[in-house]
């Protein structure tokens, strides 16, 4: 069976709860692929369930193999469970499907270490490292970086998957050279704004917003892409009692209700429980009698509150609590 197959069938064995929560991971084209064979899947025989649970347990088993010591150790532990032969299979099925990232050894490497060695590279290069490491690494070593380089360093991460194939191996030929012991030669998607996002939820207050306002400046499209991803509706979970109910004072009822008719059931609930028993029951029925609405309506609703929640963050009226050496408010 192909790798969609035993996706689909996988999914069926885990229940629509567990499998709706794992499309929340998965970008739309994939949804509609698995969804269409999901529906195509007739029947499944118990033997063919146990199967494909087991081969899926015995790569998820190896990724943990992998991210803790590597390729080698992965094998070796994974031939004293399964045996040779299965070991090999599991451990080539897992590289071909999910490639394995390079730097492994830079990703266990302490990041103050890494930041001697790399600090003085050009930030191209910095970028490319930055990309593979943990964000806790990243952030550590973003935030070391002298002040007119972070922002430089950011916006090239951000970037990175739109930079031509020439520049990226350029720039892993000066990799070879000067990080020979580190480097081996499998490929990944790298960089992105995710990547960037991710690093910069975890640096401090002070070194994003550095970064960010240098890129508002000099990449303003990017910064506003960067910016919408940093702080995403569902994040108001991470916000205290006394947090939301600041929020909630700037926000229109009509946006609040439209909001949340595309929340789940925990943001609701958060939101519900700082709110009046009088207005809670009538932002309910305003979203009951509002009956369908748009996807993207209800985007710009909840934007709405997270640029608000970013306001009031900037004015130091809320704090969200973050890696990289902010106080935690207590």
């Amino acid at each position: 069976m192909g790798g969609l197959q035993k996706a689909a069938i996988l999914l069926i064995a885990l229940g629509p709860e567990m499998s709706s929560e794992i499309f929340k991971h998965l970008k739309e084209e994939e949804i509609e692929e698995l969804t269409l064979e999901i529906a195509n899947t007739r029947s499944v025989t118990p033997q063919l369930k146990e199967s494909v649970l087991a081969e899926f347990y015995d790569i998820c088993l190896a990724q943990q193999y992998i991210a803790e010591g590597g390729i080698g150790y992965a094998k070796e532990l994974l031939e004293q469970a399964l045996g040779k032969e299965k070991a090999i299979d599991v451990i080539g099925k897992l590289t071909a499907s999910l490639q394995v990232k390079p730097f492994e050894f830079v990703r266990k490497t302490d990041a103050s270490q890494l930041l001697n060695f790399i600090q003085d590279e050009h930030p191209q290069t910095i970028a490319l490292i930055l990309s593979y490491l943990s964000p806790n690494q990243s952030a550590l070593i973003i935030s070391a970086l002298p002040p007119d380089r972070q922002a430089d360093v950011a916006k090239r991460i951000a970037v990175m998957d739109r930079t031509s194939p020439d520049v990226i191996k350029e720039v892993e030929k000066v990799l070879e050279s000067k990080l020979s012991s580190l480097v081996n030669q499998d490929y990944t998607i790298i960089g992105g704004v995710d990547a960037v996002v991710d690093i910069l939820n975890t640096v401090d207050r002070g070194t994003e917003k550095h970064i960010m306002e240098t890129l508002e400046i000099e990449e303003p499209e990017l910064a506003d892409e960067i910016r919408k991803k940093m702080f995403v509706f569902e994040d108001v979970l991470l916000l205290d009692d006394r947090a939301i109910q600041r929020v909630l004072r700037d926000v229109e009822n009509s946006d609040l209700a439209l909001a949340l008719k595309g929340a789940d059931e925990k943001v609701q609930n958060a939101i519900f429980k700082n709110l009046s028993s009088r207005l809670a029951s009538m932002i309910r029925e305003d979203m009951e009698f509002m009956g369908p609405v748009r996807m993207k309506d209800v985007e710009e609703a909840q934007q709405k509150i997270v640029n608000i929640i970013r306001k009031l963050e900037d004015s130091a009226e809320l704090v969200i609590s973050r890696g990289g050496g902010d106080e935690i408010i207590v």
